[in-house]
């Protein structure tokens, strides 16, 4: 347990929210006027909530929540199209786990399964990848989901593939980018942000430098965290350190695995398959340019979108949110998940109205998790 209880340790913490205060109050933070960071990735939103750092640090700090959860920022006509694809004849759809229970318009995946469907939960695109090769006469599918941090392996997966010649496999492709989405949250002038906490997974992959225009743009301070309670106080204290100072750099706090030009083996096979979308629709955001991920022409014979027609490759449908739901506030950190007027009440794990209550890493969840339930009874 070395290399996690080095890094929970109680009076290295004290000592980092002793820092905290002593920079917040030199910055004039306080409760009226909190200096407000935004924590990118929704692990970190768990971690912040599990170990209770928003009650511990300085009260002139609030974490804001954003759109760190490729679940949670998946639009629902793609779930609806998910279910289409599994709906036809000797198709076998393969999912992760935290896809399966995101509503669409017509239920979740696993509501589609519970119908017939032959959806099955994989740990990895290359566990679909083995299924197609036992399965040859059927087509299997794997949803492509998530930030940078899972692109590589689906697009190991498809280059697999391609050796092989494995035609009865493809990939239905929703990998998204992490810059492109906080270019629009700093463009939008409704979000007031002081700084961010930034992510530590993604960045293992595409190194620091693409965060570089939230600092030579936009003047705000970024460190990259890693996931433990003291990784995320000495962020903290590393993005008001820049305030205090004047500064506005990205900065790496979580060296011990993110390398500043990130990964060469992921980044080069990501370039190898994909290509950017001209835009891609985020839940709670709308269209964004550059923002999504497809497969090139090269490897087309391995995309779902073509394959089945459905997606990006049909006209595009807009599926608005359920009645109430405010998804896209939480997401943009407008609001606080027990603002949004169906928490607790149409929307509980139970039966999940947004993604943000379903998925392990969204804001919705880590609040009820972690005390929400008591607050939204109150």
């Amino acid at each position: 347990m070395k290399h996690v209880t080095e890094f929970r340790d109680p009076a290295l913490a004290r000592n980092l929210l002793g820092e905290i205060a002593r920079l917040a109050d030199q910055i004039g933070a306080t409760r009226d006027k909190p200096t407000r960071i935004m924590e990118i990735c929704g692990g970190h939103t768990h971690a912040i909530f599990r170990f209770g750092l928003d009650k511990l640090v300085h009260e002139g700090i609030e974490f804001i929540h954003g759109p760190g959860c490729p679940v949670c920022v998946l639009p629902m006509a793609r779930v609806d199209e998910c279910i289409e694809i599994a709906e036809r004849p000797g198709v076998i759809f393969t999912t992760f786990g935290d896809a399966m229970r995101v509503p669409g318009t017509r239920g979740s995946l696993i509501q589609a399964k519970a119908r017939g469907c032959d959806i099955r939960m994989v740990y990895s695109p290359l566990d679909a990848l083995e299924i197609a090769r036992r399965n040859p006469d059927r087509e299997v599918v794997f949803f492509g989901l998530g930030f940078e941090t899972t692109t590589p392996s689906t697009a190991f997966a498809i280059q697999a593939a391609a050796r092989e010649g494995l035609g009865n496999f493809s990939v239905f492709c929703n990998h998204i980018t992490v810059p492109e989405p906080l270019r629009a949250l700093l463009n939008d002038p409704h979000m007031q942000l002081d700084g961010f906490v930034g992510p530590g997974h993604v960045s293992m992959v595409i190194g620091t430098h693409p965060y570089d225009f939230i600092a030579e743009e936009f003047g705000k301070p970024i460190a990259v965290a890693g996931f433990e309670p003291l990784d995320l106080l000495h962020s903290v204290a590393m993005v008001l350190r820049q305030i205090a100072e004047g500064r506005a750099e990205v900065e790496n706090q979580y060296a011990r695995v993110v390398p500043e030009h990130g990964n060469p083996a992921s980044l080069a096979a990501i370039a190898d398959v994909y290509e950017r979308r001209p835009s891609f629709e985020w839940r709670g955001l709308g269209e964004i340019d550059a923002s999504g991920l497809r497969i090139r022409p090269a490897y087309a014979a391995f995309d779902a979108e073509e394959k089945f027609g459905v997606g990006y490759a049909t006209e595009r449908r807009h599926v608005p949110e359920p009645e109430g739901c405010a998804c896209g506030a939480v997401m943009t950190g407008r609001i606080k998940p027990t603002a949004c007027p169906q928490y607790g009440l149409g929307c509980t794990p139970e039966t999940p109205l947004g993604a943000l209550m379903v998925s392990s890493e969204g804001a919705c969840a880590a609040y009820w998790q972690y005390g929400g339930a008591r607050l939204a009874a109150q």
